[in-house]
């Protein structure tokens, strides 16, 4: 196994291992060596700091109306997403689900028998040709291609309308902070020294874990530890809270967790760290669930316990810019107490998601530079209907409000519950064990939020999703001719359950009287 944590020589920048061909190619694109800043402008339309999935955005669609755009980039270009994040793990949780598929063909489908487990190398190694396959879209040739300034560095800034990159001033008209989140290490003794992994250093790894201990059972964790137990290894979820992803339908919730455990993950819930030890290649951990210490021994640590923005050394008290450890403070146009800067994406935003980041990227191109040049409305952020998809399988996909929120915020709603039992191509694929939960505004057909589990869920949610936002009923949905077998005959079943409960019984005996009188 590779070190749990590398540095590379660039301050706070993980390294990337191995530095196979592969890796070198994603740096080609990411971090290109040799890599020279240009000089800078004498003013810039928009400042960009920080190239993650924001940052790309609203640099590619500034640079696109004509703008002079520069960004900068202390680390990899892509950000999490591309490098640490969204395209390596669902790239390692699809192989798991193959791996899982393959070894669950005789005994579920009459299939051939599985003769070995997983290929744990070549896994990460499919990974990282793919990710750095996909890397030339975020990279600095890219981006200086289509007329944006590229620099590497420390960004800061140093007036309320200046930027300095490496003793490089940028002066700017707008800027834009998008310079994301990183994972979130709790402080527990022992655990520096013991060494650890989170979702910067996971993806190093070359040799399979024979024991992970994942500290969170938020979405990453979860995601993760049904993966890397897919694969072969050990897994021990540990969370301090009384259900592991607190914030969904704790129903939905119960599903993921049976799968998590048939797939060999055991969680420890109101677990809480106390302690972790290194002996010899082992890390152990200590807890403690109510009055009773458990140790748990493992060979790797996988932290996975919430996102903190980065906020620090960016010079935000000389822009003027007001943040507090939940990140950037921002209106609903996404504009600081900084009138010329805004934020985008994690560094200011609740919901940490990729999709969500793109999205504030468009709001915040449209807000500081083409809403006042074309007397244009400004978009806002709290316009936006936000899913979210945790992608276990199955994975649990959640629009707009559950149960439990309607009810602190005062909005009385109707559930209709659809089991994926009554779902034939859910039957047929062997994947009933899934749900449909469609929470309607009390006494009509407006969705007010929805929550799947599903193999393909995020998918599934899409019309919903649209539906919400285009303000479409669910009747209107039902009328919708969904095809058959497909697992979106759930959202149809669902339209008629709301359609039988407006047939009243009062309605009902008025059409038995009408049927009578036509015989």
């Amino acid at each position: 196994m590779t070190a749990a944590i590398g540095r590379s020589p660039l301050a706070a920048v993980p390294s990337v291992e191995p530095l196979d061909q592969a890796n070198r190619e994603l740096l080609a694109h990411v971090r290109p060596p040799g890599w020279v800043n240009p000089p800078p402008r004498p003013v810039y339309h928009l400042v960009v700091v920080g190239a993650g999935t924001a940052g790309l955005v609203t640099a590619a669609a500034a640079a696109g109306l004509g703008a002079h755009v520069a960004l900068v980039e202390r680390g990899y270009m892509g950000g999490d997403c591309l490098n640490v994040g969204c395209v390596p793990s669902k790239a390692v949780i699809r192989a798991a689900r193959a791996w899982h598929d393959a070894a669950q063909a005789q005994p579920r489908f009459g299939g051939p028998a599985a003769a070995d487990g997983a290929d744990f190398p070549a896994v990460m190694a499919r990974m990282r040709r793919l990710r750095a396959g996909l890397a030339p879209v975020d990279g600095a040739p890219r981006f200086a291609a289509l007329g944006v300034d590229v620099f590497f560095g420390d960004g800061r800034f140093v007036d309320r309308q200046s930027i300095d990159v490496d003793g490089a001033r940028l002066p700017f008209r707008r800027a834009v902070i998008a310079t994301g989140a990183r994972a979130t290490v709790p402080s527990i003794p022992g655990l520096e020294a013991a060494g650890f992994l989170t979702n910067e250093t996971v993806f190093n790894l070359t040799r399979r874990p024979s024991h992970l201990i994942v500290l969170g059972g938020g979405a990453i964790g979860c995601e993760l530890a049904q993966a890397f137990a897919r694969l072969g290894s050990g897994v021990t979820v540990v969370e301090p809270a009384s259900r592991i992803m607190a914030s969904e339908e704790p129903e939905a919730v119960a599903i993921v967790q049976a799968a998590m455990a048939a797939d060999g993950v055991r969680v420890r819930l109101d677990a809480a760290p106390v302690a972790v030890e290194r002996v010899g290649d082992r890390r152990v951990l200590s807890i403690r669930q109510r009055d009773r210490v458990e140790r748990i021994e493992g060979d790797a640590i996988l932290v996975a316990a919430g996102r903190t923005p980065n906020v620090e050394a960016l010079g935000l008290d000389a822009a003027g810019v007001a943040h507090d450890t939940n990140g950037v403070l921002v209106d609903d146009h996404l504009r600081t107490t900084n009138r010329r800067i805004f934020a985008a994406g994690d560094v200011c935003s609740r919901l940490r998601f990729t999709h969500l980041a793109d999205a504030h990227a468009r709001i915040v191109v449209r807000n500081a530079l083409v809403a006042s040049a074309v007397h244009m409305g400004y978009a806002r952020a709290s316009a936006l209907v936000v899913p979210r998809c945790t992608y276990t399988s199955p994975a649990l996909a959640h629009v707009g409000l559950t149960p439990s929120e309607g009810a602190a915020r005062a909005v009385p709603l109707d559930t209709i519950v659809v089991p994926f039992r009554e779902v034939d191509r859910a039957v047929l694929d062997g994947d009933d064990d899934g749900v449909l939960r469609l929470h309607l505004h009390r006494g009509t057909d407006r969705i007010a939020g929805a929550t799947l589990v599903a193999d393909h869920a995020g998918d599934l949610l899409a019309e919903i999703t649209l539906a919400m936002t285009r303000r479409i009923g669910l009747g209107a949905l039902g009328a919708s001719l969904h095809a058959y077998p497909t697992e979106s005959d759930a959202v149809r079943k669902a339209a008629d359950t709301w359609r039988r409960t407006k047939l009243t019984p009062r309605a009902k005996r008025v059409l038995t009287w009408l049927f009578r009188l036509l015989h």
